[in-house]
């Protein structure tokens, strides 16, 4: 078994705020892996070194500036009564509503979903923002949210793809 039912995550308030309702059958396609699962998706596309983004250093693609390419700020939006995502995530993500999208907070939970789902409960996601990544199957585009309120948008190197 790979995922986890969603009461079984530790933070499964995120998914059940009154104030960001999910409706029922969206939050069947949001399935948090199993610590195995997500230990191998982690090594695989974010770190074999270390197992949260505080810890990043130099070996981890994420910590190299070179991958990143530009930053905004998620915060202002995400306190508004808007729903969409920050312009900028929206245009750098350009995939198909069915792709599958990995949020990954940590070397023990990554959450599976597709990009339609995660577009439209960001929110909900982002109580989650850490220093948490997010990817796309077979996709080399990859979003860091921030618990400052920041993002940054850019690109895996291949060899993490």
């Amino acid at each position: 078994m790979n995922y986890l039912s969603i009461e079984q995550l530790k933070n499964a308030w995120v998914f059940k705020h009154k104030s960001l309702p999910i409706d029922e059958l969206e939050l069947t396609k949001i399935k948090p892996m199993t610590v195995q699962r997500s230990n191998v998706l982690w090594d695989t596309f974010i770190s074999r070194h270390n197992d949260h983004p505080d810890f990043f250093q130099k070996g981890d693609w994420p910590f190299d500036k070179s991958n990143w390419l530009e930053q905004g700020k998620w915060e202002g939006l995400w306190d508004s009564e808007e729903d969409g995502l920050p312009p900028l995530i929206a245009e750098h993500l350009s995939w198909d509503n069915n792709t599958v999208v990995y949020f990954c907070c940590e070397r023990n939970l990554i959450i599976e979903t597709t990009w339609l789902v995660f577009k439209q409960y960001w929110k909900n996601f982002l109580f989650m923002d850490d220093g948490s990544i997010l990817i796309g199957k077979k996709r080399n585009e990859a979003v860091q949210f921030n618990n400052t309120g920041y993002f940054k948008i850019g690109n895996k190197p291949s060899n993490n793809a």
